[in-house]
């Protein structure tokens, strides 16, 4: 047997996966945001055509793994299993949309890190042997995020400057072996178009840093992103210059500062690091305090901008975190802290993932 180990607490997937299409999909908020173009549906439709917001996540779920499926020119039956997750309780927005696929599912939560363990759990599937493709996806709902986890919209509660804006929205990937690669995505005439392929991921450790403030999740969750984009560097050699891009996926302002701060006292100033929940609003322009969050946030702001830029070559290697804040709305209620997760998977252009020019 192949040991995948590298150091103490990451992997390197063997076949390097590839990620041979994606697709993402947001709403209003979305499309005033600076990444509105790089979506491939957007709805001023909060309800997406459905009766309730929970149904309208789970069409959101539904149709973005269509768009997935017709990028990649397969369907759904061709798909070894899905890997997806929400925040609604017990998932499900993604378990109601997946459940007409005929496909085994497996359901995930890791709130907004889902996106990050769908993706590096159907990579180890695909890596291992056990499927020759699967489904990663995550969603999330502004309006059924807030009536689940802290007040009816129409209560008009005040939001603290902390707080961050749910994303309505979701993401998908189609992660296939190699030997898939001459499939999905079309050449553009005159370009060089590459395959995004998953080659490195660090598995997050729950931290807790005391943190009861739900609204107030970016500090909740720095921690367990430091940790794990350190464990990442330390057991993989590679310093933080390796990558044109680490992204964590969402710590919004105040998490992404915190981060900062604990890598600069560590001696390390990170030049290329940015955040989902920074990316997706205009901060300034748009009133989402702190930035944006949710398990659809990381998982739009990768399956639209970031791995199209991959896709032209723009970014060669990106180093994404996904962070969560596993908290629910009956533990926060009965005082309980907040406990952190952040999964770090690398996705970078390999030299024979150029597929060249027409």
């Amino acid at each position: 047997m192949s040991v995948k180990y590298v150091g103490k607490g990451s992997f390197k997937f063997e076949t390097a996966p590839e990620i041979a299409a994606w697709a993402s999909v947001g709403a209003s908020m979305e499309s005033q945001g600076p990444l509105a173009k790089h979506f491939d549906y957007l709805s001023d439709d909060a309800y997406f055509g459905q009766a309730t917001w929970e149904k309208a996540e789970s069409e959101l779920h539904r149709r973005v793994l269509e768009l997935a499926l017709g990028k990649a020119k397969i369907s759904a039956a061709e798909l070894g299993m899905i890997f997806a997750g929400d925040l609604q309780n017990q998932c499900t927005a993604s378990s109601f949309g997946s459940r007409d696929e005929g496909v085994p599912y497996f359901g995930l939560y890791g709130a907004c890190s889902t996106f990050a363990e769908a993706l590096i759990l159907s990579a180890m599937a695909v890596d291992g042997g056990f499927i020759e493709r699967g489904a990663a996806a995550a969603s999330s709902h502004f309006c059924s995020a807030e009536r689940q986890f802290r007040l009816p919209l129409e209560y008009g509660g005040q939001r603290t400057p902390t707080a961050q804006w749910t994303v309505t929205g979701a993401g998908a990937a189609i992660i296939s072996a190699a030997s898939d690669r001459s499939r999905g995505i079309s050449e553009a005439d005159g370009a060089m178009i590459y395959t995004p392929r998953v080659t490195l991921a660090t598995p997050g450790i729950i931290r807790d840093a005391g943190i009861k403030d739900s609204a107030n999740m970016g500090a909740a969750m720095a921690i367990a992103a430091y940790e794990t984009l350190y464990r990442h560097f330390e057991d993989t050699g590679r310093g933080p210059n390796s990558y044109d891009l680490i992204v964590t996926g969402d710590l919004g302002a105040i998490g992404f500062g915190i981060v900062e701060d604990f890598f600069r006292k560590s001696g390390t100033k990170l030049t290329n690091y940015n955040d989902c929940g920074l990316m997706i609003y205009d901060l300034k322009k748009q009133d989402v305090h702190a930035g944006g969050s949710g398990a659809g946030c990381g998982a739009a702001v990768l399956c639209g901008y970031l791995l199209g830029e991959m896709r032209s070559g723009k970014l060669n290697k990106v180093l994404f975190a996904g962070t969560g804040a596993l908290m629910s709305a009956i533990t926060s209620g009965q005082g309980e802290s907040i406990p952190g997760i952040c999964h770090a998977v690398a996705i970078e252009n390999l030299p024979e993932n150029l597929r060249g020019s027409k």
